[in-house]
This record gives C-alpha cells, sequence and structure tokens, in this order.
C-alpha cells in the first residue's frame, strides 16, 4: 500500500490524520513511511523508534479521541475528509511531488472534477484592480472553469465574488471553520454554500505566516 492508495476503513483514514498531524511529518515523509510500513498505523508505531535512532524528540501523534472529536465537528459543518487516494480528492493536486495527504471539504465537491484555473494577485489591489479581476473571473468561470484562490483580500476576493455563480473553490490557510480575513466572513458563508471551501489544516487552526505558502 502507498499513500495514494484509498484509506480502508474509517480506522486506517483516522490514523493517516493522526500520522501526517506530527510536526515531523510532512506529506513528502508522510507517502515514505506509507510505502515502507504499508499501513499508517504500522508507521505510527514506527515512529518512537525513528525518532531515537535520528537523536530527535519523541513523535507527537494526536490521540484518536481528538480525531474523533474534529471528525464529528466536521460532520456538524456539513463538511468531510478527503483523504489522498479518495476518488474524490482532486486529481491534478494530487500528481504533484507532496499532495496534501488530507483536506477538509465544505460545499459542493463536483466543483473539483471540474477544470481549474487560479487567480491571484494583490491584498492591496486598487478598486479597479478588483472590478478587473472579477470582471475577468466571471467571463472565464461562465466558459465552464472552477475558479480557485486564497479569500485573501483583493485580488482574491474580487475572483470569488465574481464567480459565486458558476462555480468558485477557496482553499483556506486555517481551519476550514475560522473565517480568515474577518471581513470575508459574508463571502466565506456563501462559497460554502455555493461553491467549495478546502483546508489542510485542523479545525479551529487560525492562519499562520508560515501556512500561506503551503496553502499556495
Amino acid at each position: 500500500m502507498d499513500g495514494h492508495s484509498p484509506p480502508r476503513d474509517q480506522g486506517d483514514l483516522f490514523d493517516r490524520i493522526r500520522l501526517i498531524r506530527n510536526p515531523t511529518v510532512g506529506p513528502i515523509t508522510y507517502l515514505h513511511l506509507l510505502e515502507r510500513y504499508q499501513t499508517a498505523a504500522a508507521a505510527i508505531r514506527a515512529l518512537p523508534g525513528l525518532a531515537h535512532r535520528a537523536r530527535r524528540n519523541p513523535p507527537l501523534v494526536p490521540d484518536l479521541g481528538e480525531i474523533e472529536r474534529e471528525r464529528a465537528a466536521i460532520t456538524a459543518l456539513g463538511g468531510r475528509w478527503l483523504a489522498l487516494g479518495d476518488p474524490a480528492y482532486p486529481v491534478p493536486l494530487a500528481a504533484i511531488a507532496d499532495p496534501p495527504p488530507i483536506l477538509a471539504a465544505l460545499g459542493d465537491l463536483s466543483l473539483l472534477s471540474k477544470p481549474a484555473l487560479a487567480i491571484v494577485g494583490a491584498r492591496n489591489a486598487s478598486a479597479f484592480g478588483q472590478r478587473f479581476a472579477g470582471s475577468i473571473a466571471r467571463d472565464i468561470g461562465s466558459a465552464g472553469p472552477a475558479i480557485v484562490s486564497g479569500l485573501a483580500r483583493g485580488i482574491d476576493s474580487a475572483a470569488h465574488e465574481g464567480t459565486l455563480a458558476s462555480g468558485t473553490i477557496a482553499v483556506l490557510a486555517g481551519g476550514i471553520d475560522i473565517v480568515y480575513p474577518p471581513e470575508n466572513e459574508r463571502l466565506q458563508q456563501a462559497i460554502a454554500e455555493r461553491g467549495l471551501l478546502l483546508a489542510e489544516m485542523p479545525l479551529g487552526l487560525q492562519p499562520r505566516a508560515l501556512n500561506f505558502p503551503r496553502r499556495n
């Protein structure tokens, strides 16, 4: 089994989430561990020995109860997890060298099967620049592609606003339940209802500077 195979069951899904939530395990290490140990549960059992041999601190693996509580909270929001290997996981994202092993999704998953085009830009864009970006996004979106952006101030927000009707996907730098920036609360709610929100980070995590490049 490798990291691109779908989880076998809910227990395997939970173990995969526990594995990637270890601060020392990134997407590439995650793939290597699953290839070597075949299951996330076996990889988790191996982590203390690997850390000891590398003279690192013991691994910080979330307990199962923490993952179960997060699953209940995501379900209450109306969302779900997408694991790498899940049929609904976006195919182009799975093809990169370090795909996020787990995504939280809230909204219309059918948008992930459409061609996608990203529109991103300056947070402090002029009013004209935002109108122009919104117009371009609306024209492209009406031709079929889903417009993807980061729900930041300025150009990102304009692109989302312009494509609420045709289909827009917002990729968040924090938890899927966290509104950021605060002035985009209405827009983020509208995307959850009419488009799709995606987040790699756990529920409740506020966006941090180091997560924005990873989000991109």
